[in-house]
């Protein structure tokens, strides 16, 4: 589960390989460990032990596994279009795309050259008057320069299209790597010079001038870092809301030629513009002003090599996975090239290869069978709120109004994407990313001034995922997370609802997390609540903050409780909505035990198992700095531990691990 528009991150689930029908193998156990000691390790160790992680990647669980068979599933289609020679459209298009980035002997022989345009345009900066231009004639490509322009959903008015204005220009995950004084961070600015060193080498830099240039790299962009919002700052819409017109933009950063902006990208400068952080466009205004244009010249170089390496020859691909892969996450060892592919076919056409994928393996049973497990969710939800009694009458029938205009949508879009207008050929694999991309960036930002088209989707439909949209007040899950182990029409309803009920619960819950509960019914940011009520609700997203604040994962290390709290609020009311849908669809009736299991506890095994896998240190500690969902183990454990009816289940007492004593015990309705 993503935040939108970064995506949402759904951990790994692991239920039974055999015996599908209860959802339980016990070779997935560790009975050494005792549930009410740590039931992550209970429910998962066993697998884990039995799985270490591959040496190509950060993290490995049963959700890899899935999106693995997935990539089979993909690879698939993909070699049967890209060998056939009479496809067209779309099937032509996938194809192609697809051989053109397994064709490494056509990457290696272009080397940089697919780049020289770009570089060129920035080489040719020698003034600041030419340095305008330039950042002005990069904005088609989006994400090179430190601003970026396009359209947005106005948080205000959910129902039209507006135009964004945000700032980016950073290469490191985020900008507290710039700033924290620790010594892995430290290490990892260094590892960063260096890295950009090599970068420039390769380009045909002078081992002097790459040196000094990275340098003056690394110092510039701790400046944009600076003037950047923190991850938790950037959690609260009402830091990024600025609304203005195109005069009180031109007053913010006079010395950029917005009006060449406008033109350029087509966009009216008649309607509303938010900028979202005001402050980082005045510092890039002073940097035009100030810093010489040479530097610049370089950090833009860079940026254009940064942003494509991965689309290059191997000596840039191979120093760009050692920097991102290794040093940031602990990555060993690459993916074979046809999984790289793959994903980069699924990241660049992936409704036109998501069509061909529903096609074949997402069966229509699975579509309807989820609209019951979603329908029967949002009942349980209803019975919540109208029994929550330290809810106001107003802001009640505001939730549940909220609620009823839930839009679930399953599988697949009602609506495919039309990618006629790009232009893909077999040998020429950069080129053909970009003129996706190029395409992408004209469809968003000829949505400017027009309604907002509600049937868009955010993932492709083979992700394993699930996310909610505030501004759409939608939830969303993707065909390929419906399929076992996450979901199974086979299985009982313990094991569904423990492991996708828990998912569907999480996702409506984040329309009333600490986040997506300041957005209204028809997706407005705005305030729904009585001022009493909202008090109280915010002592329980407290409750939720101290209690990840204060878990030591290891190595001294925290979560920070403010950056989480919404995916664990989504964690405890999805797990406990779905507990109760469980014995809503029970109707009264007393599950059977089942493998020596009670239809309880095998709900609850279900739900651990959905975090079960490892990761690398380098990556828990990128997650921690950088990411709003906990690490995986804690959304198993911290969550549980609130839960009274997970501890009747395994007659878990105070005093163990698994318990929170009764007055620290997190509620949400």
């Amino acid at each position: 589960m993503k935040k939108l528009p970064a995506l949402l991150f759904l951990a790994v689930l692991c239920l039974a390989q055999s015996g599908r029908t209860t959802g339980i193998d016990r070779s997935m156990l560790d009975p050494s460990c005792k549930p009410c000691d740590d039931f992550w390790r209970y429910a998962t160790g066993g697998w884990n032990d039995a799985h270490p992680i591959p040496a190509d990647r950060a993290r490995w669980g049963t959700f890899n596994e899935l999106a693995d068979g997935n990539l089979e599933r993909l690879r698939t289609i993909l070699d049967a279009a890209s060998s056939n020679r009479s496809a067209k459209g779309d099937e032509k298009r996938v194809g192609d795309f697809y051989a053109s980035c397994m064709d490494t002997a056509a990457i290696e022989a272009a080397g940089i050259k697919p780049l020289k345009p770009l570089l060129d345009r920035v080489g040719g900066i020698q003034s600041r008057d030419n340095l305008v231009a330039t950042l002005v004639n990069l904005e088609l490509e989006g994400g090179l320069g430190p601003l970026f322009v396009g359209t947005m959903v106005d948080p205000e008015n959910s129902s039209r299209m507006i135009t964004g204005v945000g700032g980016g220009g950073l290469s490191l995950p985020d900008r507290d790597y710039y700033v924290r004084d620790d010594a892995r961070s430290k290490t990892i600015r260094d590892e960063f010079v260096q890295h950009v060193q090599r970068t420039l080498a390769l380009a045909g830099d002078a081992p002097a001038a790459a040196q000094a240039a990275s340098k003056t790299i690394l110092d510039f962009e701790t400046i944009l870092a600076n003037a950047t919002l923190t991850n938790v700052a950037r959690r609260d819409p009402y830091q990024r809301i600025h609304k203005m017109n195109f005069a009180g933009l031109e007053a913010l950063a006079p010395t950029y030629d917005w009006n060449a902006t406008f033109r350029l990208l087509n966009l009216p400068t008649s309607i509303t513009i938010n900028v979202t952080e005001p402050e980082f466009l005045k510092v890039v205004n002073r940097q035009i002003q100030e810093t010489p244009a040479e530097t610049w010249k370089t950090w833009l170089r860079w940026r254009v090599l940064d942003n494509r390496s991965r689309y290059l020859a191997k000596a840039y691909f191979d120093e760009w996975f050692r920097f991102d892969q290794t040093v940031l996450s602990g990555v060993g060892q690459q993916l074979p090239r046809w999984k790289v592919c793959v994903n980069s076919t699924d990241a660049t056409l992936g409704e036109a290869l998501g069509r061909m994928y529903v096609e074949k393996y997402f069966p229509p049973a699975a579509q309807r069978r989820m609209q019951q497990l979603v329908e029967n969710l949002r009942q349980t939800l209803g019975e919540e709120l109208k029994s929550a009694d330290w809810l106001a009458a107003d802001t009640r029938t505001n939730a549940l109004r909220k609620l009823q205009s839930f839009d679930p949508r399953i599988g697949f879009p009602v609506k495919w994407h039309d990618y006629s207008s790009v232009t893909v050929t077999r040998n020429a694999y950069l080129a053909s990313k970009q003129s996706a991309a190029l395409e992408q960036r004209r469809f968003n930002l000829a949505k400017a001034g027009k309604a907002v088209d509600r049937t868009e989707w955010n993932m492709t439909p083979p992700t394993v995922n699930a996310y909610y949209n505030s501004v759409m007040n939608s939830i969303t899950f993707p065909a390929g997370i419906l399929q076992y182990p996450f979901f199974d029409l086979d299985a009982d309803d313990a094991v569904n609802y423990g492991a996708i009920g828990a998912v569907i619960g999480h996702e409506m819950g984040h329309g009333f997390d600490d986040q997506g509960s300041k957005f209204d019914a028809d997706g407005n940011l705005k305030n729904w609540w009585t001022d009493q009520d909202r008090a109280k609700f915010e002592v329980r997203a407290a409750c939720v903050t101290n209690q990840f604040d204060s878990i030591d994962v290891g190595d001294g290390m925290r979560h920070t409780g403010k950056l989480v709290t919404g995916e664990a609020m989504g964690d405890l009311g999805g797990v406990t909505l779905a507990y109760k849908a469980y014995h809503r669809a029970l109707q009264g009736k007393e599950a059977p035990i089942v493998d020596g299991f009670t239809g309880d506890q095998r709900f609850f095994l279900a739900f651990a198992r959905v975090w079960s896998g490892t990761q690398r240190p380098e990556a828990e500690r990128r997650q921690l700095a950088t990411d709003p969902h906990p690490l995986a183990k804690f959304r198993a454990n911290a969550t549980l531990q609130n839960l009274p009816e997970f501890h009747a289940a395994f007659a878990c007492k105070l005093g163990d691990a698994m318990v929170r004593p009764a007055g620290q015990q997190c509620r949400l309705w």
